[in-house]
């Protein structure tokens, strides 16, 4: 059989790493068998969906490596709805209803009072053609449910197993608004039989609606695909992910830093046992397996991720990113510093430190020994052999080593306390500038506990 799966995002927000994770999945399961994968907008609510998180949402699966081999709107498809609706209308499984949202409340409420479920009691099954007339010779408009079949839907889950689902109780849903626009559930099901859908890879949180679906599939006529649902992410607490999820976006870890082969591997690595290697999609793709998940829900860990992106930047070429770092940044600097990065942003931080004004943090307690080091300092040209040969002058003669050593060099000259080797970074400061900055490092006071300058 050939595999066709899809993701489906609405445009009503920007892609977070929840979302970022089932298109992963739904992509590398799609490669992993010589498949299709869709993309397609659920973009039927006109007031909630917006064309600028459409394109946003385009821009963030493309920089994270997807490639799809067909999208489309499900806005530009309402005349097919209106068809597949009238099937379901024709077969008595689709009926108007015309109780207002303050009479479905109440009507809730007084099942829940009376212990039942608060399930809609399918009241508008009884109205007669005569009271339907009445009712929108008053001004209602109808919103149409589909009625669900007796009994219950079970299924062998990809990734949670056997599940089931009672369908009485849960209430008709609603696939038709009042004022005629088609919900998710019943376009998610026209389009996925019109497009040969083979399997729907989504996120726990979609099971209840999968017992509907099923069931709307069979009164359509079609086959249902294959289903596979992944538990949703927890914080690295055991809270739910979701209340954390703005700062979690594509957009916002793309601004960041993130790299995104570093965000694809941990996303896929997620719940699957596995060790996370930040490879090329392609590679993800040749091993990618559903058996690997775990039914429980994965933790994701920011700092797990920081921990990735690390390697991922250091592995990286001069050529790799040359078009990302600062205007005339030389391959030597990309050297020096992306062992000493967890986020590309970093490298603004360091560029500033080799070609900015610096000015150190007061340091004259150490006046005799920055004295001695800029005393000490080589004609230029430098190169890391030529700053080696100063720092073994300047330990032998101060008699220092270690951290006495190196602590007081990198606060003058970078006003660091850690960073990339000196010898790599000197030669990019040059030698005007590190010795205007050890002899300002000398000279100023060292700030005391309660922030005024002391003297050594």
């Amino acid at each position: 059989m050939s595999v066709t799966v899809r993701f489906a995002p609405s445009p009503t927000g920007y892609l977070h790493v929840g979302n970022a994770r089932i298109a992963l999945v739904n992509y590398l399961f799609a490669r992993r068998h010589g498949g299709r994968f869709l993309l397609r907008f659920d973009d039927t609510d006109p007031e909630r969906s917006r064309d600028t998180y459409r394109e946003a949402i385009l821009h963030d699966l493309a920089w994270l490596g997807l490639g799809w081999d067909e999208t489309f709107r499900q806005s530009e498809r309402r005349a097919l709805y209106d068809e597949w609706a009238a099937r379901l209308i024709a077969a008595g499984r689709l009926y108007p209803c015309y109780e207002t949202e303050e009479e479905l409340r109440f009507k809730r409420e007084q099942r829940r009072r009376r212990g039942l479920p608060p399930v809609y009691d399918r009241a508008a099954l009884a109205l007669t053609e005569a009271e339907r007339r009445a009712l929108e010779a008053k001004g209602r408009r109808p919103h149409w449910r589909f009625k669900l079949s007796a009994g219950n839907v079970v299924w062998e889950d990809l990734v949670l197993g056997r599940r089931e689902v009672k369908l009485s109780a849960v209430s008709d849903p609603v696939l038709i608004r009042a004022d005629g626009t088609p919900l998710y559930t019943f376009t998610s099901v026209v389009d996925d039989i019109e497009r040969g859908v083979t399997h729907i890879l989504r996120g726990e949180d979609h099971v209840t609606n999968t017992g509907v679906q099923h069931d709307l599939f069979a009164a359509l006529g079609a086959p249902p695909p294959a289903f596979g649902h992944l538990p949703l992410l927890i914080d690295a607490e055991g809270g739910k992910l979701s209340k954390r999820l703005e700062g979690l976006s594509l957009r916002s870890l793309r601004r960041d830093g993130i790299e995104p082969r570093a965000l694809a591997a941990y996303l896929v690595a997620l719940g699957s046992g596995r060790e996370p290697e930040p490879l090329p999609l392609e590679a993800l793709a040749a091993d990618f397996s559903l058996a690997a998940y775990a039914a429980s829900p994965p933790r994701f860990d920011p700092h797990q991720l920081l921990a990735l992106n690390r390697r991922v930047l250091q592995g990286l070429s001069y050529e790799d990113v040359k078009a990302r770092l600062p205007e005339g940044a030389p391959p030597a600097f990309w050297e020096a510093v992306r062992g000493n990065i967890e986020l590309f942003r970093d490298v603004e931080t360091w560029w500033r430190v080799v070609k900015g004004e610096l000015w150190p943090p007061g340091l004259a307690h150490e006046a005799e020994f920055l004295r001695l080091a800029a005393t000490l300092l080589p004609p230029e040209p430098w190169d890391e052999e030529k700053i080696g040969r100063w720092l073994e002058d300047l330990k032998r003669q101060s008699g220092r080593r270690g951290r006495a050593l190196f602590a007081p060099l990198r606060l003058a000259v970078t006003g660091e306390a850690a960073g990339p080797e000196l010898t790599r970074l000197l030669p990019l400061i040059g030698r005007a500038e590190t010795l205007a900055r050890l002899e300002r490092a000398a000279r100023t006071p060292q700030a005391g506990d309660d922030g005024v300058p002391v003297s050594a």
